[in-house]
């Protein structure tokens, strides 16, 4: 009877099944070696309704952790995923925004943390980060120019969005190439990082950098966590950047740190950055 009723517990807490929810024209790109990391990772790109039968170029939306943007068959939490095939096919088709390429850049696992975040620093017994500049030398040197050679890019024409660790490193690429990504998409950002290491980068820009960066955070993430975003939107506004004009800081209500807030929240984010 025990020995059952462990059965029975144990498989309460099996993983559901996955579900594959890939949506519209995805071509993968499995096992993309990175010289400059010494690793692999699969980068997987949605391509626009017209793409086929169009000759346009489109702008480029580089995403962080691309486990977890197209499919829950992948994601981190079974069948938790962004849906940005899904708010794209969905958005282009009604004309809301203009046509996009989507690149989503597979995180480097158990590498994660050192690739997105710029400085290392102990947290509890270890210590973290320190290639976020590999890292950036990966997207920039080896998979943009892959991208703008295999499908028809602006190649002057990018954003660049992640959430978490994934924001951490947006705003860092983002506000030092200022002139390679023009829209960044703060998501969750982790502000505490390294004594709360992102204001200080955007304390110390001598003037705005033209870019639109949107920022955003949910309730349930935490007092702290919802000062750390309120404390970085306020950072940006003291640099120069005008609300709904160059910034957009989204609070959302009982939001949490996950997959299915950030899906949410996505579709704003590519009205604002790319509204017809």
């Amino acid at each position: 009877m025990v020995a059952a009723a462990l059965v029975c517990l144990v498989s309460s807490f099996q993983e559901p099944a996955r579900v594959d929810s890939l949506t519209g024209n995805i071509q993968f790109h499995r096992d993309f070696e990175s010289k400059v990391l010494g690793n692999k990772r699969d980068v997987a790109v949605y391509l626009p309704p017209d793409y086929v039968k169009s000759k346009s170029r489109y702008p480029v939306l580089y995403l962080h952790d691309g486990q977890n943007v197209f499919s829950g068959k992948t994601s981190y939490i079974p069948n938790q995923e962004w849906k940005a095939d899904e708010a794209a096919e969905a958005l282009i088709t009604a004309g809301a925004i203009h046509p996009i390429i989507i690149v989503a850049v597979a995180n480097g696992q158990a590498e994660r943390a050192n690739e997105y975040l710029p400085t290392r620093f102990k947290m509890g017994q270890n210590e973290i980060g320190g290639r976020a500049d590999a890292y950036g030398d990966f997207l920039l040197k080896e998979v943009k120019p892959f991208i703008d050679q295999t499908y028809r890019t602006h190649p002057k024409s990018n954003a660049l969005a992640g959430s978490s660790f994934g924001g951490v490193i947006t705003l860092h690429l983002g506000l030092k190439h200022s002139s390679t990504f023009q829209k960044l998409g703060v998501f969750s950002p982790s502000v505490w990082i390294n004594e709360r290491e992102p204001l200080t980068w955007v304390q110390k820009l001598s003037k705005p950098t033209g870019q639109k960066i949107w920022i955003d955070m949910g309730t349930r993430e935490g007092p702290s966590a919802v000062k750390d975003a309120n404390d970085l939107a306020a950072a940006f506004r003291a640099q120069g950047w005008r609300d709904q004009k160059d910034l957009f800081y989204y609070l959302e209500g009982y939001g949490e740190h996950n997959e299915a807030a950030w899906a949410r929240r996505f579709p704003v984010m590519l009205r604002w950055f790319y509204g017809r």
